[in-house]
């Protein structure tokens, strides 16, 4: 059973994505989604190498959401695991991939925390992420081109002090 601390991010997640239903990705695309966040299948799940030795708290890998983030026309997917044994209580960390031209996915974050995407954009149309966890005043991450880096501190869309 997931405790409330682990559910509570994967509404924040859902409530991110847009309006309409997602699309699933093909089979393949989930494959290579989880291999390119470095997930191995292990038992019928995905897991990273966080090492959870089975505690209950522990969700094996999801892909929470599968849609264009950046506008770019190729999808973009946040791969969620949780668990307390690797993640403290923000409970749940995650990965975003990004589809390239050439098919393959490409590692674009990956944090321990709640992934909220803001309407506040870095290079290439690239949203800033909120990393959300216990606590006030999260890290908010941004796009420079090449990597998601520390751009502030932020709580309720104020700048923290």
């Amino acid at each position: 059973m997931r405790s409330a601390l682990f559910l509570f991010p994967l509404l924040i997640i859902a409530a991110t994505a847009s309006a309409a239903p997602p699309a699933k990705p093909s089979p393949a695309d989930q494959t290579a989604i989880f291999k390119a966040a470095g997930f191995k299948k292990s038992g019928g799940q995905w897991q990273s190498d966080c090492g959870d030795p089975g505690t209950m708290s522990y969700a094996s890998g999801t892909i929470e959401v599968f849609r264009d983030i950046n506008g770019d026309g190729r999808p973009e997917a946040v791969v969620t695991e949780g668990g307390d044994y690797c993640y403290g209580n923000a409970g749940t960390g995650f990965w975003l991939l990004s589809k390239q031209a050439s098919g393959a996915w490409k590692l674009m974050a990956k944090e321990t925390g709640i992934a909220a995407f803001l309407k506040t954009k870095g290079a290439g149309g690239w949203p800033d992420i909120s990393v959300g966890g216990p606590g006030f005043c999260f890290p908010v991450l941004r796009w420079n081109g090449s990597a998601y880096t520390h751009n502030r501190r932020e709580y309720g869309g104020k700048r923290c002090r």
